[in-house]
């Protein structure tokens, strides 16, 4: 059953990515390119990579969609613009992502993948790094916290409107 489910997310981050490399409307591509990071992440959920799925949620659903769904609301012209492309792009790139597809085919078939005799349980990424960060690693999580404090200080002092 939980075969079948990755297979359906597969599919569908698949079919979402396609809607981003080939949709015309801009708002389409980056609700597409939403349901492509969740969808990404609901497939490291499936690898046990918890702690990989969270930071695909929050780096890239929270941040950096948010921030286009924001420009592209704030900017009126560009919710209705277009994206032109010209019949050399889509030839050129299908072309290229032809040759990509067959390497890899010829690459995955000509493996031998070993069958594992049993399913493997990996344990929770998500408290080995806390424990790691926290414990041996305690120093070079607080210099690089504070390099990124200083980082955003820096950014803010810059970005501030002199009145």
């Amino acid at each position: 059953m939980s075969e079948v489910i990755f297979w359906v997310i597969w599919v569908l981050v698949v079919i979402s990515a396609m809607i981003v490399a080939y949709s015309k409307n801009l708002i389409y591509s980056v609700f597409s390119l939403l349901a492509t990071f969740v969808g990404v992440a609901a497939i490291y959920i499936f690898l046990n990579a918890d702690f990989i799925a969270v930071t695909q949620i929050v780096i890239y659903v929270g941040g950096i969609l948010v921030l286009l769904i924001f420009g592209i609301m704030l900017t009126n012209r560009i919710a209705v613009a277009k994206i032109n492309q010209s019949s050399f792009q889509t030839s050129l790139g299908m072309v290229v992502v032809g040759a990509v597809f067959v390497i890899l085919v010829i690459t995955i078939l000509g493996q031998s993948w070993p069958v594992l005799a049993e399913s493997m349980d990996f344990d929770s990424t998500v408290g080995k790094i806390g424990t790691l960060l926290f414990g041996d690693y305690l120093i070079l999580f607080e210099v690089a916290s504070i390099l990124l404090l200083g980082a955003l200080i820096g950014a803010a002092t810059l970005a501030r409107k002199e009145l």
